[in-house]
């Protein structure tokens, strides 16, 4: 029997279109570009390669994180512009694109990378493009539901839905609330977004455990639990919960019942801190200082969470999906 490997299923590309991707990102305020540099800064990344070929050293940095790291392969999620319900696209109001044909590419070249494709439902092609990513063997879609303006349960999606079910794909959806990108409809955070995607026979990993991101944020992971007993083919992610302003889930989903339905994620290049999980009690001091100088966010982050009290299984558990 051929082992499962160690995947991390939420890491992200991020390219200003430098190799002729036709990916972008929009740095309109001081906070936008504060927040690009330290994210780039967790990379280990000068802040001068922003303006330079970032579609390379990117990927470069990223595929030797992962290759230095315990985590075999990564899932790496391209990111769809808003649209509105009739499918006209809103390019003013999103901060960054990274279209399908990159992931798709880099997981041709790199046994690595796993492609996490991502379509707005609403998009006038958003079937035929569907389709297109199935054929080219995507088998997990992402979407940022309160990011891109996604109703998951509007019945007029219920064709897309069955068409991911039919197919065995897999649905990464973000759940909770969010302070990178901005927000057009707060509402959308509510895991139960996810209903009728599940419905429709969609298996769905709820990003983030559908924690807060910010203090007065409100905490929808208890809604997420209750909602795996009536659910078996929903699951929740941990990503970015080691971080500053986003580890409230982490005391919820440490019991072993609950991480029966965790899988390990990062959200790379989110940054990796000990001190959030550390406050709130579930990473022991000791761990914390020990692996805080470590250089590599994957082996960091990975190391954390092996510290918390994570289960081998969670850090399989993707790969298991996929499988099956």
């Amino acid at each position: 029997m051929i082992p499962l490997r160690k995947l991390d299923c939420h890491t992200h590309f991020v390219g200003g279109g430098t190799s002729n991707t036709g990916s972008w990102f929009r740095l309109r305020t001081h906070w936008d570009k504060f927040q690009a540099k330290m994210l780039l800064k967790s990379c280990g990344i000068k802040k001068e390669s922003m303006y330079g070929d970032l579609d390379n050293l990117y990927m470069n940095q990223l595929l030797k994180f992962v290759q230095k790291s315990p985590i075999d392969a990564i899932v790496l999620l391209a990111q769809d512009i808003a649209h509105t319900e009739n499918g006209t696209p809103l390019p003013e109001k999103s901060k960054f694109y990274v279209p399908n044909n990159i992931v798709l590419d880099l997981a041709k070249k790199h046994k690595e990378i796993i492609p996490a494709v991502s379509i707005h439902p609403a998009r006038k092609d958003a079937m035929e493009e569907l389709e297109t990513c199935i054929q080219a063997g995507a088998k997990i879609l992402k979407l940022l539901p309160n990011v891109i303006d996604v109703n998951c349960s509007d019945c007029k999606y219920r064709e897309f839905w069955l068409r991911m079910a039919e197919s065995g794909m897999i649905l990464l959806s973000h759940t909770g609330g969010e302070m990178t990108l901005p927000v057009i409809n707060k509402s959308y955070a509510n895991p139960q977004i996810l209903e009728l995607p599940l419905k429709c026979g969609v298996r769905c990993i709820a990003a983030h455990c559908a924690g807060g991101s910010f203090p007065g944020d409100r905490d929808y992971t208890q809604d997420l639990i209750k909602m795996f007993d009536q659910y078996p083919g929903l699951y929740g992610d941990n990503s970015a919960l080691c971080s500053l302003n986003r580890n409230r889930a982490l005391k919820e989903i440490l019991p072993k019942k609950v991480q029966s339905r965790i899988i390990h994620g990062s959200d790379y290049p989110v940054p990796v801190s000990g001190l959030g999980p550390f406050l709130r009690g579930v990473l022991p001091w000791k761990a914390w200082q020990k692996y805080k100088y470590c250089s590599n966010p994957i082996e960091r982050d990975y190391k954390y969470k092996k510290a918390m009290g994570f289960l081998e299984e969670t850090f399989t558990r993707m790969d298991r999906l996929l499988k099956q």
